[in-house]
């Protein structure tokens, strides 16, 4: 194996020089750096992650002072951090592209990849900020409107984002503007178009396996919210085949079965998910789960889980965490903790989804007319997300409003959403980011 990998890298390595030069520089041919460039990308991307990580940290000891190397190993970094969840993977991408920028600051590639280092640190002013910068040096470049719609998005500058991601699917309709305009149709009140796009987006793939995994993954969210949890069920289950143990797949496929009343398929489905990446939110499901068939032993297991991840979040100076506010609210937990999470996430991100998580939280520490402010906020683009729809009825009963919790609660209860177990599904920014 050792001499297979080993190969592998001089293959590549002797790609790259030809696509690069053999002192690390552009080839002097540009048609011929071109061909060698998309040759070496396509092979590269059929490697695993951790294939990809070996090769070009080997590609670096040969050349240490190629940057176009440095930038890739941070990339495949970043990539790793997706499938893991593992965010040392992100430290060390961002120590990587510091140092490139370091050495030579109008590195595009660098400066690139710094957007979505940043992206995926919530730091979106930043993010905007450096996407900005960037289409000053190249405004065709479809990646700087993707991050600047991310960030506006979460901003919740809506209009804003809209033109981004108009801008990025002009410049290059494939799966990362796909997924993301099939997401604005979605937060916009669009499911049909939602769902044909992201369709779209798992058609076009992209240059990692993960990246379409993730995709279907976000078509099942899209069909189970519509009321189709087999459709939902089918596209998860698709996800785990296109990238084998990949843990969103899994916890996808639980939510599905549970969304059918089938809960003890769901729980080995969470299980799976945990096992690979041990999420507050796959806690909070399996303890749901798991009093619902009365297995309160295992259930007190996840919710000591949730509490130790939130001990260390806390101990790590986390201020803020929109997913374990909805679960110690939705949970009657830790009520004054989360709201001060969800009020400390709108430090950080004005969109939609934050609005909603504060609601729901000043909702359980009785702050009624505080939530139905904060609740407006959340249906002010007319998303068709059940939990909304949920929080916004009980809003709205506390509040005497009895005829807008009818109406409320009539965008839900068709659904075949086990609100219970179902969180919100909107993806973290930085996902949208992929390739």
């Amino acid at each position: 194996m050792r001499h297979t990998k080993n190969l592998l890298v001089f293959v590549f390595a002797a790609a790259a020089s030809s696509a690069f030069g053999q002192n690390g520089g552009p080839n002097n041919d540009p048609a011929a750096s071109a061909l060698a460039e998309r040759i070496f990308s396509e092979q590269a991307a059929r490697l695993k992650t951790d294939d990809r990580i070996a090769m070009y940290g080997s590609m670096i000891q040969t050349k240490p002072e190629n940057l176009h190397y440095q930038n890739l190993l941070a990339g495949s970094y970043i990539q790793k951090m997706r499938e893991t969840t593992d965010f040392s993977y992100l430290d060390r991408a961002a120590q990587i592209v510091g140092n490139v920028i370091s050495a030579d600051s109008q590195n595009y590639e660098a400066l690139r990849l710094r957007s979505e280092v940043e992206l995926e640190r919530h730091h979106f002013k930043l993010v905007a900020d450096y996407s900005r910068q960037l289409m000053n040096i190249s405004p065709n470049d479809p990646w700087n409107w993707g991050t600047l719609g991310d960030a506006l998005l979460e901003m919740g500058d809506y209009d804003g984002a809209a033109e981004a991601y108009q801008k990025m699917v002009v410049l290059r309709p494939d799966l990362a503007s796909y997924n993301r305009v099939a997401w604005f149709r979605f937060i916009t009140g669009d499911m049909p178009g939602a769902i044909d796009i992201m369709q779209k987006a798992v058609n076009a793939g992209g240059p990692s396996s993960e990246n379409t995994a993730w995709c279907l993954v976000e078509l099942g969210h899209l069909y189970l919210k519509n009321g189709q949890a087999d459709e939902a069920e089918k596209a998860y289950a698709a996800a785990v085949r296109v990238f084998p143990g990949y843990h969103p797949g899994y916890a996808g496929m639980g939510k599905a079965q549970a969304a059918k009343g089938e809960f003890k398929a769901a729980i080995a489905s969470y299980e799976k998910a945990q096992a690979s990446t041990p999420l507050p939110d796959y806690a909070a499901a399996l303890y749901d789960l798991y009093t619902q068939q009365k297995d309160t032993k295992n259930a007190q297991n996840q919710r000591d889980m949730i509490d130790i991840i939130d001990k260390i979040n806390k101990t790590n100076g986390e201020v803020t965490n929109r997913n374990v506010a909805l679960i110690f609210a939705d949970h009657d937990w830790h009520v004054d903790r989360a709201l001060e999470l969800a009020t400390a996430e709108l430090d950080v991100r004005k969109d939609i989804y934050s609005y909603d998580a504060l609601a729901w939280a000043l909702y359980k520490n009785k702050k009624f007319t505080e939530a139905d402010q904060a609740m407006a906020k959340a249906l002010k683009m007319g998303t068709p997300e059940p939990a909304f729809y949920y929080h916004a009825e009980l809003i709205a009963q506390a509040n005497g409003k009895v005829k807008e919790a009818e109406e409320y609660r009539k965008n839900y209860a068709n659904r075949f959403v086990n609100l219970s177990v179902s969180s919100h599904d909107g993806p973290e920014p930085e996902r949208r980011a992929a390739k």
